[in-house]
């Protein structure tokens, strides 16, 4: 029995990652985990898949970001310095995955798939220390990391803007956690505002992205978008934002990312021997 073209298992199993993916954006990040190994095992090209997925995951950027519209506000002395370097890096990461051969996001992939993995893994521990810097930083002053009413005022230094320049090319080439990069990097090279800031930034910066590859997608590899996929992703993936951080919560981080990391290796097995017996 097919569904849009799909068998209705498929359509079932991306809707499931698409809310999962949802979820666990709103904890953790690094939904694409999901949502990626699970296109590609249900028969999409991997490609395609990458280029489905990040323009069905725009949606539940927005919603994410729409709840950190406070802190974006208060971060408006820094936020277009940044958007800048994401978007620049955005095109570059997009272009890469449109113009190389399709061969070599192939082999590509699976390594990076273990990269974004290992930044999931070490999450936690990235937080600690940049939680502790921080709060070093302020002389062990505690408002650093939790008084909200003001945001980062910049300066936005040149190797900050690099950083991002260069996250922003990874992530349109290859979104898997992007958001883990942003959030370490702005953890530890703002100057002032919180890690609530931090994170809003972060929430924004991978939106704009997507955005921008999506952008490039539609312009110039319109025809290598799976709409089914994006369809199917988007719609899932904006009810697990809004509605799946309510399971999220009361889920613990360590299950989730244990949950990211099976489904991660699951995709990456399942890469390599496609191309062993491809």
């Amino acid at each position: 029995m097919e569904f849009l073209g799909m068998e209705w298992w498929q359509v079932l199993l991306v809707l499931v990652a698409g809310f999962w993916a949802g979820t666990i954006n709103s904890v953790v990040g690094s939904g694409t985990l999901v949502t990626f190994p699970v296109l590609v095992s249900v028969g999409f090209p991997p490609v395609t898949a990458q280029m489905s997925n990040a323009m069905g995951l725009v949606a539940a950027g927005f919603s994410g970001t729409w709840g950190y519209r406070r802190e974006l506000r208060q971060s408006a002395a820094i936020i277009k310095t940044l958007t800048w370097a994401s978007l620049m890096g955005g095109i570059i990461g997009a272009t890469l995955l449109m113009s190389l051969p399709p061969t070599v996001f192939d082999y590509a992939a699976p390594i990076l798939i273990v990269v974004a993995i290992l930044f999931v893994v070490f999450q936690p521990r990235l937080n600690t220390w940049v939680r502790k810097r921080r709060q070093r930083g302020a002389g062990g002053n505690e408002l650093m990391t939790t008084d909200i009413s003001s945001g980062p005022t910049g300066p936005v230094t040149p190797v900050l803007f690099i950083l991002i320049f260069l996250t922003g090319i990874y992530g349109g080439y290859f979104v898997a956690a992007q958001g883990v990069l942003l959030l370490g990097l702005l953890g530890v090279f703002l100057t002032s505002g919180t890690l609530v800031h931090a994170n809003a930034i972060k929430t924004w910066l991978s939106l704009a992205v997507n955005l921008i590859a999506a952008a490039s997608y539609l312009l110039f590899a319109f025809d290598r978008i799976d709409w089914t996929a994006v369809l199917l992703i988007a719609v899932s993936s904006l009810i697990g934002g809004s509605y799946g951080a309510k399971i999220g919560r009361r889920i613990k981080p360590t299950v989730l990312r244990t949950v990211i990391v099976i489904v991660g290796l699951a995709g990456m097995v399942n890469m390599i021997w496609r191309l062993v017996n491809g």
